[in-house]
C-alpha cells in the first residue's frame, strides 16, 4: 500500500508532497485553500484543496480537492478530484445541481 502523504500547493498551483507534518500544518493554516465558493438560494457550493491524499487505494493519482454542497435539496453532496482543473469543473457541475439544472 502506498504511504499517506500530506500535500501543499507550490507557487505554480501544483500539489507537492510534504513529509514534515509541522511544515504542512503551518502551510495549511497560513494559505487560502478555497478554490471557489458560490452562494445560491438556500446554501453554498464550496470547493477546497484538502491537503491530504484521500485516495486510500494502492494506485492512482492523489485525491486532493473536494466540492461539497451545504444547504438545499442536495445538502451533503460531495465529489473529490485529482487535479485543480477537475475541481474547477466539478464546482461548476455542483452549482448546476444545487440550482436544480442537472
Amino acid at each position: 500500500m502506498r504511504p499517506m502523504y500530506y500535500y501543499i500547493i507550490d507557487d505554480n498551483d501544483q500539489p507537492v508532497p510534504c513529509e514534515d507534518v509541522l511544515e504542512w500544518g503551518r502551510w495549511m493554516k497560513s494559505n487560502e485553500r478555497a478554490v471557489a465558493k458560490t452562494k445560491f438560494a438556500g446554501g453554498i457550493v464550496s470547493t477546497v484543496f484538502l491537503g491530504l491524499d484521500h485516495n486510500f487505494g494502492d494506485r492512482g493519482a492523489p485525491v486532493l480537492w473536494e466540492t461539497m454542497i451545504f444547504g438545499g435539496p442536495h445538502d451533503g453532496y460531495q465529489d473529490r478530484y485529482t487535479s485543480l482543473k477537475n475541481a474547477r469543473a466539478g464546482h461548476k457541475r455542483a452549482i448546476l445541481l444545487a440550482m436544480g439544472d442537472s
